[in-house]
């Protein structure tokens, strides 16, 4: 099978401005990220951020990436339309797209899914439950049980306004008793699109064993099949014979 071929955007605000943050992520998340998914042979991942050229996301470099990686939150705002229109073309032609944590408000996730994207939250370090709610998904695959825990995290909860998914791989419990969808996949076009929950930046989310796991599940889930109908083109020869009135 080929090599998957996997750009982590990041937009390297907080990995650059907050101590904290890069205590525990020295190379950035998205640096996390990458090495997480390149521990998969049949991965090659990159990282790109927002302060570089083109905002990281080129049209060549976007020509050849399977599958791209989201995180942000302080810099929605920054993200260029020129950007989300590259990455907006690339998933309906069937690059898959991985949404992470708070980009869920991303420009990128409000514009596929055409809703608001909003949701309830609270920052007070609480434990959040995953529980696996189908197994038998491929994100699912090599997980230890049905259900993992991270010590610390940010609570979202519910109501999330999202559009009913086309699957709910995980769902999440939080300490102080709310629930939330925090795995959800859809398909725009010929694109596949998994929105994963946490992901918290003080926190060492991205170190964790079962969250690297759905990250390289999750890629390999999301990589293009087959190919996208290019435009709208006009069908000048028919298939059966035209008989037309009169004729």
């Amino acid at each position: 099978m080929p090599t998957i071929n996997v750009v982590v955007w990041g937009e390297n605000i907080h990995d650059r401005t907050k101590p904290e943050v890069k205590s525990i992520y020295p190379t950035g998340m998205h640096g996390c990220i990458a090495d997480a998914l390149n521990a998969d042979p049949g991965i090659s991942a990159v990282t790109a951020t927002l302060d570089q050229s083109q905002q990281g996301l080129g049209e060549e470099l976007l020509a050849r990436t399977d599958v791209l990686t989201w995180w942000g939150h302080a810099g929605h705002d920054q993200v260029e339309e020129a950007t989300v229109q590259r990455v907006q073309r690339r998933v309906l032609a069937g690059m898959g797209l991985i949404v992470l944590h708070s980009g869920h408000h991303a420009k990128i996730f409000t514009r596929l899914l055409g809703t608001s994207c909003d949701l309830v939250w609270r920052e007070a370090g609480e434990r959040e439950r995953i529980w696996v709610c189908n197994p038998g998904h491929a994100i699912a695959k090599g997980l230890p049980g049905t259900w993992f825990e991270l010590e610390h995290e940010e609570m979202y909860g519910e109501p999330f306004g999202i559009p009913n998914p086309d699957e709910v791989v995980f769902l999440s419990w939080f300490q102080g008793g709310e629930a939330f969808r925090s795995g959800v996949t859809y398909r725009r076009g010929a694109g596949k699109i998994f929105y994963f929950r946490p992901g918290h930046e003080t926190y060492p989310t991205y170190h964790h064993p079962s969250v690297q796991q759905v990250l390289r599940n999750a890629v390999t889930w999301a990589r293009p099949e087959g190919v996208a109908a290019a435009g709208c083109p006009n069908r000048t020869a028919s298939i059966e014979p035209l008989v037309r009135p009169g004729g």
